[in-house]
């Protein structure tokens, strides 16, 4: 193993693994740049989201109106338990 291990120390190295590290190193800040651009577009649309949202609930108020009960308080509702067990 001794002798393979000189016989790889003198072998010449290639060039192209002198410039891996550099192209890893600007790849990763290559990426890093694509994040904090995509994290800024990301707030922007938020923004702009939440601000349509903002003016179109705030300019667009309909009138309030009450709404109608479901089911009207009447005793002799056709809907009660008490009148179906009754007979009459």
């Amino acid at each position: 193993m001794d002798d393979e291990l000189r016989i790889l120390n003198a072998a010449a190295m290639p060039a192209a693994l002198d410039a891996l590290d550099a192209r890893v190193l600007d790849a990763l800040a290559d990426r890093r740049r694509e994040a904090v651009g995509l994290r800024r577009t990301m707030v922007i649309a938020a923004l702009v989201s939440l601000g349509g949202g903002v003016i179109a609930g705030s300019a667009f108020v309909p009138d309030a109106v009450a709404a109608n009960p479901l089911m009207p308080l009447v005793p002799d509702s056709p809907l009660a338990a008490s009148t179906r067990l009754d007979g009459r």
